[in-house]
């Protein structure tokens, strides 16, 4: 179901991948950060978090608070995400169990605010593209929203190629700029051969670029707030500037 929202063209990225838990917002923090030292204010969105912890603010997601590290945004964490549940759930799942709905209004006004306020915009969804975020809504509309070129974080191992390659076809039929694939979690010695031909394979059946490939880095953690060198090594090589602007 479309969402009725008009919001004006801004520069950026929607960050997505192909399941929970491969490395999105590693990802996303890690490119906030490297247009962040090219002295672009940048701004860094999460509509939606859930599996949220209680603090005496509200509900804290460490997604959250991860992007807006890298980013080194000024604005609160209610600005970053402003939709947050505790149940560690689909939006949709949340809003059954916590008796709270998502407000897409207050989500595409706070983004304007971002958008008013910064350069370029990275915005991390939530899961896969096809999450439901509320009764008939899914991530994907929330995307076509945005309407921003879209990065696919994916995991390197076995079964990677078919949740990738239908990620691919789930942005594309949806009319939204597919910017490429980041493989998160890469190791080219592993010995493994699906892990090693994959990317190769993705790029080949997907007709789609590989932007990184990312190595597993022990100085990364997102719980812990940490971005290790070994990873904005890999995503510096990449000209995310220029991929926000398509």
């Amino acid at each position: 179901m479309p969402l009725e929202f008009e919001i004006p063209r801004h520069r950026g990225l929607f960050i997505t991948g192909t399941d929970t838990g491969v490395g999105k917002t590693l990802i996303a923090g890690a490119i906030a950060r490297v247009l962040s030292q090219q002295q672009l204010r940048v701004g860094v969105f999460k509509p939606v978090a859930t599996g949220c912890r209680r603090e005496r603010e509200g509900l804290i997601s460490a997604d959250t608070e991860f992007l807006a590290f890298c980013a080194n945004c000024d604005y609160p964490l209610s600005v970053v995400t402003p939709i947050t549940f505790a149940t560690p759930a689909a939006p949709a799942a949340c809003e059954q169990v916590e008796r709270k709905t998502v407000d897409f209004e207050h989500i595409v006004n706070t983004y304007k605010y971002i958008c008013d306020n910064t350069d370029v915009v990275i915005v991390e969804g939530i899961g896969g593209v096809r999450v439901p975020i509320s009764q008939g809504i899914d991530v994907l509309d929330l995307a076509e929203v945005f309407n921003l070129p879209v990065v696919i974080v994916a995991r390197p191992d076995l079964g990677t190629i078919n949740h990738t390659l239908l990620t691919v076809d789930a942005v594309r039929s949806a009319g939204l700029n597919l910017a490429g694939v980041v493989i998160s979690g890469y190791d080219l010695d592993c010995g493994n051969v699906a892990v090693e031909t994959a990317p190769a394979i993705i790029a080949e059946y997907g007709n789609v670029d590989i932007l990184a490939a990312i190595p597993w880095d022990p100085e990364s953690d997102v719980e812990k707030g940490l971005l290790g060198p070994a990873t904005l090594d890999i995503i510096e090589q990449t000209d995310w500037s220029q991929i926000a602007r398509t």
